[in-house]
């Protein structure tokens, strides 16, 4: 997807990662309507999720939506969603996430979306990201009606 946003900059965005709880999910579970939304998306975009995985839940939860799935371990989370930022093309990447763990990624990337969610958000998180939005199922709206970011990115 590419999109100008007047004033500010063009994005290309090839690639969307994802932190899973807190982001997509809540307690370890994917609502449907996210399931089938990151199914679409698969379709024009290249999708990671990066988790700790808390509940023990992702690899069910995610079985057949078209992403590539990594499970991070170790005290140094942030870093190495950071790290994998890095080999993927953050220039054409847009990355979601809700935490502290998820500030390094959110910088890295074209594109930072944190979401809020029933989690509620890190306040650096917030301060990092492009775009804050309440629900990812409206963050995920909006790559399917691009002229959202014009509206809210536009200077």
């Amino acid at each position: 997807m590419i999109f100008e946003i007047p004033g500010y900059k063009t994005f290309q965005i090839t690639t969307l990662v994802f932190d899973y709880n807190g982001t997509l999910a809540t307690d370890g579970k994917l609502p449907e309507s996210i399931h089938k939304r990151l199914i679409q998306l698969s379709k024009h975009y290249m999708i990671y999720i990066l988790t700790a995985d808390t509940f023990g839940s992702v690899k069910k939860e995610i079985s057949n939506i078209p992403c590539e799935l990594h499970i991070i371990t170790g005290e140094h989370q942030a870093e190495a969603k950071a790290n994998f930022i890095e080999t993927i093309q953050p220039e054409f990447t847009a990355a979601f996430g809700n935490g502290a763990n998820d500030v390094l990624m959110l910088e890295k990337t074209a594109l930072g979306i944190c979401i809020i969610g029933k989690e509620g958000a890190f306040a650096k998180a917030l301060m990092t990201a492009d775009l804050v939005f309440n629900e990812i199922s409206d963050a995920l709206e909006c790559f399917q009606q691009h002229k959202r970011f014009i509206a809210t990115l536009r200077r």
